[in-house]
């Protein structure tokens, strides 16, 4: 399944980093950048992540709200988090619901070698809870930016 512009964004009922729960309902009246990234503290998700945290402010005075969720756990997310001084949340879906739901779980191929994981991904979703934009090819380094282009 592959959602596209205009659909209902998948509800959310996850964990972040503090084991505190996360819904999408609770953004309602706010827009969220959902980011699905492979792996905590890896060179392109701590790019992208970076990217976010650099601009944070300025997408907050926009509206948005930041969220992103990899299959780290919780230890690992706080870590990632403290590390590069995150200011936003980071879903840890170990059990696969929120990536399958959003239909960013894959196949994907590394130096010749075939495994599962997460394709990075970034969703828009509106005030509304609709889905505004979807971010497939994602530039790590300028990920703030393309939300706008």
């Amino acid at each position: 399944m592959k959602l596209k512009v205009g659909d209902k964004a998948p509800a959310i009922n996850a964990k972040d980093q503090h084991g505190n729960e996360i819904t999408l309902t609770q953004f309602k009246g706010k827009k969220v950048v959902l980011y699905f990234y492979p792996k905590d503290s890896t060179p392109g998700c701590t790019k992208e992540a970076c990217n976010f945290r650099d601009n944070y402010s300025a997408l907050l005075k926009k509206g948005y709200q930041v969220i992103g969720v990899s299959t780290d756990s919780e230890k690992s997310h706080l870590k990632f988090i403290e590390k590069y001084e995150l200011p936003f949340p980071l879903i840890a879906d170990t059990d696969q619901k929120v990536v399958n739901d959003y239909g960013v779980w894959g196949l994907k191929k590394f130096m010749g070698r075939e495994y599962m994981g997460i394709n990075r991904t970034t969703f828009v979703i509106d005030e509304k809870g609709k889905i505004e934009k979807v971010i497939e090819k994602v530039d790590t380094e300028n990920s703030t930016q393309q939300l706008f282009d």
